[in-house]
């Protein structure tokens, strides 16, 4: 026993217990690692920040140390007096915090708001009387509303500016801005930066300047014949970029962990101390440089690009056609921009005439602001508006509406009306931008060099916002213009009148707002939101089918027309580890395509393409050799042509074959009765989505033989069966009773009167219920862990294929249900059972029955309001008596025979 007492060592510092320093078994773990030294879990458990044995997770447990004079109850002045402790230190919180919300949600928004509007107002009075328009409480909360959104503009304003600076700094200036600047006299920032990448910044010495700077993003060389780049003229389309496709080892993305972890806890540190969630009163320091801030974006950014617009506007004799667009302000503002724009320009040639090099280069990094800032707003804004205007035209017959309509819509609302173009218009891009990312996963490696990879590291549109010329956006803001235009006569327009011309009944799309049938509109809306379109988006395999079907046309249409190896390349024909013959057919486009695509860091590249080059080493090749065959340009034309009818084809069968599907099955429901064809159409493609994949599921089953076929299909009748008694269950009879509870507690007590009677309608109580199912199950997982989670959590990780039948029952289905049953049925048995029999009269009846839900209601949550506050008391109680009396804890020794002490938490945290 000595020998094996002398063997006792704390796990921490190696020592033996003493009398002072005994040494304690606090958890599971056995071994060398079993004793503990109480002083060195402390101090470990204060550095770790965690409760429990990392090695076996059992939770330490302490036992408190009272004095021996602490009375066996606390007396009342003792807990009077911690509890106006803790309501003093609750009231100095509350005061400070609110403080800080005055501040911030009250003081600055309110701030720039007045400020806004003085300086807008025009006139010297504004000025002189800004001191009492700040004191005033006229219009306070649309006033902070207001100041909120220009307060979120100037800081947007604000952060753009330090990134385009970054841009700038990393990026290179372009070479117009540094071609007369003259060499540093102190390079050893820039030798830093361009350590093992060439010199940065200077011209090429073995060849001449070229028209644009080297360091720019440049697709193609373009042709004037040359097609635009349809795919970078919004900037929604960016996809992630070279920092999600560079390959690094673990160390390496550990070591990025670790500093973004710190940058985390850094912008976390400056956050709560700049807000002043710290409880110091710093922050109305911050507030007034905020505020001050503020007053100088609005008056550079704002006031006087405004007025040089109004100015120039006035003076112009245009001002009656600005009032008429219904957005004085903004094309005032944009007219401003650009005279500022050219009026940068012009003086910073001027001051490259007379050598002023720090006016010159401040000068053109003004400009360079601006002409970014306006080509960001003719890209994300403009371009997506003609987008949107562009569709609404074509498809006026549709919808069987003319341009007096639009114009009547336009000028009763022109604000929501533009928004809408403009979101139809955005969407619009971006699908067709990832249409062709599609594309690119099919095609061969060349097809598309006219075009930017979105993918491609080196693509960057704010570097080519810096470097290219304004003639060259131009340029393509207007070839883009007249493709996206020409693709929407193609597939919308053209589809329209032949479908007019053959189908003469079929159109016009009946969108009107309300229905004739006896179905309720929100419902069927909901059942399109919650039911339809997530099963077509989550489970639809709609890109695998657009891609194999992508590719069968790419096959059909290279065989068809001996351009396979053009479409497709050489490797799907010869084995990939031949080589390919590149001889001298092989040609169309130009060998320098593969060099932008692969850009070596060259001297006086600069150092972004350096820095690209670096990124985009091992990525893919940007172009790959073909066969060349005879007329070639004649076969490139026949190519465009098959392409076109097909997407008239395609076209004229997505506008037809859904909606008519849709209206033949809403025919048995409704009748004669019109519906929305935005239910029809959903109706339809989720019917035509279901064939699709049943024929596609049974070609996959039949080379397999008769016996796995009928195996199969036994087996995928059974998941059926299993699903739709599932479906019942959890999509169909508790929202049911969800919805209907909900109607019972909230919606019929505010909008019925106790003298009329409440009418209840299954369907709607059940559309609404399964939203609210999805509602309290999205809450749910996220929330903390309890029986609810974890069952609905196993049923997600089970999926349709494993599903357990008796489990969902068991687990889910039948507690729920039980528990809504009893909601919907106690409150009733006991208002037209119990009530009646007391002897109340026939009013008080009615009343109980009308309002015992939402009583029961109010009940239950007072019961949960005071529950909660006596545990806060206990809490409170604790607190007073560990803060009068405790001395100490003492570690508690783990006994297998006593139980698991980890259920038993420290009566107070180890931290203190």
């Amino acid at each position: 026993m000595d020998t094996a007492e002398e063997a006792d060592i704390c796990r921490v510092c190696r020592s033996e217990g003493t009398p002072d320093k005994p040494l304690y078994h606090p958890c599971v773990c056995t071994g060398s690692i079993k004793y503990i030294h109480q002083e060195c879990l402390v101090q470990w458990l204060k550095h770790s920040r965690k409760e429990y044995c990392e090695l076996c997770k059992h939770r330490f447990a302490f036992t408190p140390i009272y004095s021996p004079d602490m009375p066996s109850r606390l007396p009342i002045q003792d807990i009077c007096a911690g509890l106006l402790t803790s309501v003093g230190t609750a009231i100095r919180y509350w005061f400070h915090y609110t403080l800080v919300a005055f501040a911030w949600l009250g003081v600055v928004p309110l701030t720039a708001c007045r400020i806004y509007k003085c300086l807008f107002t025009g006139s010297v009075s504004s000025l002189l009387t800004l001191p009492l328009d700040m004191l005033s409480t006229e219009n306070l909360l649309a006033d902070c509303l207001q100041g909120c959104f220009v307060v979120t503009c100037t800081l947007c304003a604000f952060i753009s500016l330090v990134w385009l600076r970054e841009q700038i700094v990393h990026g290179g200036a372009p070479q117009w801005l540094e071609q007369h600047q003259p060499p540093p006299q102190n390079a050893a920032g820039q030798a830093n930066e361009a350590a093992g990448q060439g010199v940065a910044h200077e011209p090429p010495a073995a060849q001449p300047a070229p028209p644009d700077p080297p360091a720019q993003n440049e697709a193609e060389p373009e042709p004037p014949d040359v097609p635009p780049d349809q795919g970078d003229d919004p900037d929604l389309e960016e996809e992630e970029g070279a920092a999600a496709e560079d390959a690094d080892a673990n160390n390496g993305a550990q070591g990025r962990f670790k500093i973004t972890d710190i940058w985390e806890n850094v912008l976390m540190i400056i956050a709560v101390e700049m807000l002043g969630l710290d409880g110091s009163l710093v922050f109305l320091e911050h507030v007034f440089w905020v505020v001050s801030l503020n007053t100088l974006f609005i008056l550079v950014f704002a006031f006087c690009p405004y007025h040089i617009g109004h100015f120039s506007v006035v003076g112009l004799g245009f001002e009656e056609y600005v009032q008429a667009s219904h957005f004085e302000g903004l094309i005032t503002t944009i007219v401003g921009y650009i005279l500022l724009a050219m009026t940068l320009i012009l003086c910073h040639g001027l001051a490259a005439l007379v050598r002023f090099q720090r006016s010159r280069r401040l000068l053109g990094v003004c400009y360079i602001v601006v002409k970014v800032s306006l080509l960001v707003v003719v890209e994300i804004g403009v371009f997506p508006l003609i987008c949107g205007w562009w569709l609404d035209i074509c498809s006026l017959e549709m919808f069987d509406a003319s341009l007096k309509d639009r114009e009547l819509s336009f000028k009763s609302a022109p604000g929501t009306t533009m928004f809408l173009h403009w979101l139809v218009g955005m969407v619009y891009v971006f699908y067709f931008a990832s249409f062709i990312l599609l594309l690119r996963e099919v095609l061969r490696p060349g097809v598309l060099w006219f075009l930017r990879n979105l993918n491609d590291p080196d693509f960057n549109p704010v570097q080519e916002m810096i470097h290219l010329p304004i003639y060259r956006h131009l340029r393509r803001f207007i070839l883009s213009v007249v493709v996206f235009g020409s693709i929407v006569l193609l597939m919308l327009w053209l589809p329209i009148r032949l479908i007019k011309l053959l189908l003469p009944t079929f159109l016009p799309y009946n969108v009107m707002l309300y229905s004739d049938a006896p179905v309720s509109e929100l419902s069927l809306e909901l059942l399109l939101l919650q039911v339809v379109l997530p099963a077509l988006l989550e489970q639809g395999h709609t890109r695998q089918w657009l891609k194999g079907l992508v590719r069968a046309w790419t096959v059909s249409a290279g065989y068809l027309l001996d351009l396979h190896s053009y479409l497709l390349g050489e490797q799907e024909d010869n084995d990939p580890n031949q080589p390919v013959n590149n001889n001298n057919n092989n040609n169309a486009p130009p060998a320098h395509h593969n060099n932008h695509n692969n850009p070596a860091p060259a001297v006086g590249e600069g150092l972004h393409a350096a820095h690209q080059a670096i990124l985009q080493q091992g990525g893919p090749v940007g172009f790959q050799p073909y066969h060349r065959p005879l007329r070639f340009p004649f076969r490139i034309v026949l190519l465009i042509a098959f392409l076109c009818i097909t997407l008239l084809v395609a076209s004229l069968v997505c506008l037809t074959l859904p909606v008519f599907t849709g209206r033949w099955l809403m025919s048995f429901w409704t009748g004669s009765s019109k519906i929305h064809e935005l239910y029809t159409a959903a109706c339809g493609l989720y019917v035509c989505w279901l064939s699709i994949r049943g024929v596609t599921v049974l070609l996959a089953w039949m080379p397999q033989g008769r016996t796995v076929i009928v195996h199969k299909v036994q087996e995928w009748t059974l998941m059926i069966l299993k699903t739709l008694v599932v479906a019942l269950l959890v999509a169909g009879v508790i929202p049911l009773l969800l919805g209907l509870l909900f109607e019972l507690v909230i919606v019929a007590p505010l909008r019925v009167p106790l003298d009329q009677t409440p009418l209840f309608y299954p369907w709607q109580d059940w559309a609404l219920g399964v939203l609210h199912a999805k509602i309290i199950a999205a809450i749910t997982l996220m929330g903390p862990q309890w029986w609810l989670k974890t069952v609905i959590e196993q049923v997600y990780a089970n999926g349709i294929r494993n599903i357990d039948l008796q489990f969902i029952i068991r687990k889910l289905a039948a507690p729920v249900i039980s528990v809504l049953l009893l909601a919907l049925c106690v409150p009733y048995v006991i208002a037209a059972g119990v009530v009646p029999a007391v002897g109340v009269t026939p009013e008080m009846e009615i009343l109980m029955q009308r309002r015992i839900y939402p009583f029961l209601l109010m009940v239950v949550l007072l019961i949960g309001i005071l529950s909660f506050q006596i545990r806060q008391f206990k809490r409170l109680y604790e607190h007073i008596k560990n803060d009068k009396y405790l001395v100490g804890q003492r570690l508690v020794n783990y006994e297998r025979k006593s139980g698991r002490t980890s259920s038993v938490p420290p009566s107070d945290p180890v931290a203190e």
